[in-house]
C-alpha cells in the first residue's frame, strides 16, 4: 500500500525535484501539489487525511508554519522543506517529523523517509546515484535568477556576512544564503572543506600551497585559518607524493 502524500510549495523548480524523488520511491505517491497556500489550506482542511506533507516555510500570504497550525491534524508526518536553517526550532514546535533543507540530496530525502517509516522497505523505481551533480541556486549577479551549478565546478565559497559568493570553473556567484547552510548542504560531499572561518574551498581544485595560504585554480588565495589548519595539512600529506628532498 502506498502512502498518499502532499507537496505544499510556490517554487516550480522546488516542486519538479520533489516530484521526482516521490516518484522514485515506489511506497510514496503524489496525490496533490499546491503552490498557493491559501488553496492549501482551504482544500487539505475539508479534505481526507494523507499520509505525508511536504511543506515549504517561506511562501507568499502565509508561511508554512502558520498553515501547518491548520493542517497538522491532517497528516500522519509533516516535514517542511526550506533554504533557511534558520526556521528549524519553529518546525519542531509544530511537531514536524522531520526539516529538509534545500537543496537536498535524492540521498537525504531517501535516508529521511526510511527513517520515519523505517518497517516500510522502501525501494526505487530506477538506479540513482545517490549525490546529485548539481543544484539549483538564486544568482543575485544574474538578476537573482535560478542557476545551475555543478558541484563538481565549485571552486571556493566566501561568506559575505549575510550572502555568499561562489567561485566556480566558468563564473561567480553571488546568492542570500549563509555559509553555515551552505556546509550542511555540502556535508554529503567530502571533497568540500572548511578553510578559513569564510571560506570553504573544494580539495579538487588546490593548485598550490604556500606557506600558510592556499592558490586556488582561478587564482584565488585562501589563507588558512587556524582551526582548520590541521585538517587541510593532514589532507596534503595524505596527497603528497615521498621524494628524496623533503
Amino acid at each position: 500500500m502506498k502512502l498518499k502524500c502532499i507537496v505544499i510549495d510556490d517554487e516550480t523548480h522546488a516542486i519538479n525535484g520533489i516530484k521526482g524523488y516521490i516518484d522514485t520511491l515506489k511506497n510514496l505517491q503524489l496525490i496533490e501539489i499546491y503552490t498557493d497556500p491559501l488553496q492549501a489550506l482551504t482544500e487539505i482542511g475539508s479534505g481526507p487525511d494523507v499520509d505525508l506533507i511536504f511543506m515549504d516555510v517561506d511562501m507568499p500570504m502565509i508561511s508554512g508554519i502558520e498553515l501547518s497550525k491548520a493542517i497538522r491534524h491532517k497528516t500522519g508526518k509533516l516535514i517542511f522543506t526550506t533554504s533557511h536553517s534558520k526556521y528549524a526550532y519553529e518546525a519542531f514546535e509544530m511537531h514536524a517529523n522531520a526539516y529538509l533543507l534545500k537543496p537536498y540530496t535524492f540521498a537525504r530525502f531517501a535516508e529521511t523517509i526510511n527513517r520515519l517509516y523505517p518497517q516500510e522497505p522502501f525501494q526505487a523505481n530506477i538506479s540513482i546515484q545517490q549525490d546529485e551533480a548539481f543544484f539549483f541556486i538564486r544568482n543575485k549577479n544574474d538578476n537573482n535568477n535560478l542557476v545551475k551549478v555543478r558541484y563538481d565546478a565549485i571552486i571556493a565559497i566566501e561568506s559575505l556576512q549575510n550572502y555568499v559568493r561562489i567561485y566556480t570553473d566558468a563564473e561567480t556567484i553571488v546568492s542570500y544564503i549563509g555559509l553555515s547552510e551552505v556546509k550542511e548542504i555540502l556535508k554529503e560531499h567530502p571533497n568540500f572543506i572548511q578553510a578559513h572561518r569564510s571560506f570553504i574551498i573544494s580539495k579538487a581544485h588546490i593548485e598550490k600551497v604556500e606557506n600558510n595560504a592556499l592558490k586556488m585554480k582561478n587564482q584565488l588565495v585562501v589563507n588558512l585559518g587556524n582551526i582548520y589548519r590541521e585538517d587541510i595539512l593532514a589532507f596534503i600529506k595524505e596527497k603528497t607524493i615521498k621524494t628524496g628532498r623533503s
